[in-house]
């Protein structure tokens, strides 16, 4: 009768932790925060990115509301911020997988990423001084990526959840 120990095939494969240099993260945030122009409307910030999770974080200013007799956050903000940290997390997914690249090259594939598909599903309404946006890639290949996405108050409460698919080639 064979044996199996805790590093056979009975226990999943544990993939090595990588981790993106500080230059190819400068250039991500560059990317994210000041070169697409409309996240810097929105007033998005990277609070931490790695190959597993992105996460982001909005504050409420007037200029986001979408019913002025709650103060509610627009619906299209929170759409728009779930496909831009979505992005984020495929493409920080698929800069692990080809580290043998320069940080350089590995960033000039944002050139080539496009939203395919995305679904968002509003269950509270986005009353907060505060949001934070958390996003992980389920998968991705060499021409498309998936990821899902979290829209939470300040307080942590889930208020939007989100499912895209993204060109990457």
């Amino acid at each position: 009768m064979p044996h199996f120990s805790k590093s056979s095939a009975l226990s999943e494969p544990q993939a090595p932790l990588v981790v993106l240099e500080p230059e190819y993260l400068e250039g991500f945030r560059q990317i994210y925060e000041e070169k697409i122009v409309f996240n810097k409307t929105l007033g998005l910030k990277l609070v931490s990115v790695t190959p597993e999770e992105v996460v982001a974080r909005i504050d409420m200013k007037p200029e986001l509301v979408g019913h002025y007799g709650y103060n509610r956050i627009h619906g299209g903000v929170i759409s728009a911020v779930l496909d831009a940290i979505g992005s984020a997390a495929v493409m920080a997914a698929l800069a692990a997988k080809h580290m043998n690249e320069a940080p350089e090259q590995r960033l000039q594939r944002f050139t080539k990423l496009g939203t395919i598909d995305l679904r968002v599903d509003y269950l509270r309404p986005g009353i907060g001084e505060h949001f934070t946006i958390h996003a992980h890639a389920l998968r991705v290949g060499s021409r498309v990526g998936s990821s899902r996405m979290e829209f939470r108050g300040p307080d942590g409460t889930l208020m939007s959840t989100g499912a895209a698919a993204y060109i990457v080639s």
